[in-house]
């Protein structure tokens, strides 16, 4: 098991390049199986979860190419069916949670999709049951297996309806919206995940031969069409690693420049940095952090009481990067109440920021209060483990600010959803190695 470890405590100067979104990178892939020609995807990271996708679409039979570091061309003319009832597949897919969006592609396209029960992050539940109420609505019939945890769905023929989603899923929206577009009529889905990955499935797919409508709002409708034609796309950066590197630089109080970050897709991502009073600059495509020297002010709301900090669907605030958030305000001036409503677990990780010394109360697993220590007594160095993605990369940042050497075990997690980060780091001043454990 690889490691880890960090000499906390060094300031970080230079620039650094978001990777492209894993996000948007995980509903792309699977739209591959949508058409028979070939696409062209550019900006894809290489990380852990991607390249898990990427191979369980050629063991499914896609012709897949590797161009450049992060251009891929896929091809799905041959796609091997009998894969998906394999005890092969049955270990494949249940080792990624983003396989669950292989289904609607195709079960629009092959009449059936099987899946085993996803895995992905132990950050609490995660139900499914938002895609397959989908796909039935369009005329599946399903089927579950409770003794391997197995999913299907077969249909000859899906129809256009009208749907009320019974919540803002976004891989539930990309599931069946993939469904939808061959899908026979009209369809039309209220409720809608509407984040910018989503909307650039939705603008990737109409390139192909979808006539989708309604991009970027929660009422989507689409006309069903007969087939979809092969396309080129480019993958926007990751908004989720845009924010962990504003994170950083507060935390370590570092000059940064974060470039390329495409501003008309982070949304509110940037305001709720600023309301820990974090100085975000816009330079043309960039985003640039001065060096916080003086430490950084939470606002209170106007009328004097704590700030809340809490996820919603988009247009709201990434569930993702609350963990962020968290511990960027150990280190404010203020403090500040963190409501995390999505997955009960993820804020579990805080007791290794309290055996660092922040002063930080778990109230119950949804929300956690935070007194800030305005860099008047700076987190020690521990050793730990992480749990998740978000909650792995938290805890680096605490470590790259803390006092002395740290040790983080599991970064398998953060493999999953950070490309190269120790090497990416390095050249911007951090003192991190991995080592073997």
């Amino acid at each position: 098991m690889k490691s880890f470890r960090i000499e906390g405590g060094q300031q970080l100067k230079g620039s650094i390049q978001p990777q492209g979104a894993k996000n948007e990178a995980l509903q792309i892939l699977c739209a591959v199986l949508l058409t028979s020609e070939k696409v062209t995807i550019h900006n894809i990271p290489n990380i852990i979860d991607v390249n898990k996708l990427i191979r369980l679409l050629e063991k499914l039979g896609v012709r897949v190419e590797q161009l450049s570091e992060s251009t891929y061309t896929f091809q799905a003319d041959a796609v091997n069916l009998d894969y998906l009832e394999s005890e092969e597949f049955k270990v494949d897919g249940a080792g990624l949670r983003g396989s669950i969006m292989i289904v609607g592609p195709l079960l629009t396209r092959f009449g059936k999709g099987y899946i085993p029960k996803p895995g992905g992050d132990k950050i609490g539940r995660r139900r499914l049951d938002t895609h397959f109420e989908g796909f039935i609505k369009l005329g599946a019939q399903f089927r579950y297996n409770k003794e391997d945890y197995f999913y299907g769905v077969e249909a000859n023929q899906l129809h256009g309806t009208y749907m009320l989603l019974d919540e803002a899923s976004v891989t539930g929206t990309a599931n069946i919206v993939m469904a939808a577009v061959m899908a026979k009529g009209t369809t039309t889905i209220y409720n809608a995940a509407c984040e910018p990955y989503l909307q650039q499935l939705c603008k990737m797919l109409n390139r192909m031969g979808s006539k989708i409508s309604g991009i970027g709002s929660n009422l989507l409708t689409i006309e069903g069409v007969e087939s979809l034609s092969g396309t080129e796309h480019t993958m926007l950066p990751d908004m989720i690693e845009i924010g962990s590197w504003i994170g950083l630089a507060a935390m370590t109080r570092s000059e940064l420049t974060i470039k390329n970050v495409s501003w008309d897709d982070l949304g509110v991502i940037p305001n709720v940095f600023r309301k820990l009073g974090i100085t975000i600059e816009r330079k043309e495509v960039d985003i640039f952090i001065p060096a916080h020297k003086d430490g950084y002010e939470v606002q209170n709301y106007i009328d004097g009481s704590i700030l809340t900090i809490s996820d919603a669907p988009w247009p709201g605030f990434t569930p993702d990067l609350l963990s962020i958030i968290l511990v960027v305000a150990t280190q404010a001036r203020g403090s500040v109440l963190i409501h995390q409503k999505m997955f009960e677990s993820r804020l579990f990780f805080v007791d290794k920021l309290i055996d660092m010394g922040a002063k930080v109360i778990l109230c119950d697993p949804h929300r956690a209060s935070v007194i800030g220590h305005d860099f008047k007594s700076q987190l020690k160095a521990t050793t730990m483990t992480s749990p998740d993605i978000r909650a792995g990369i938290s805890l680096l940042i605490a470590a790259l600010s803390a006092k002395g050497t740290s040790v983080i075990h599991n970064i398998e997690q953060i493999d999953r959803g950070y490309q190269n980060i120790d090497e990416r780091l390095k050249a911007i001043g951090a003192k991190i190695e991995r080592i073997e454990a």
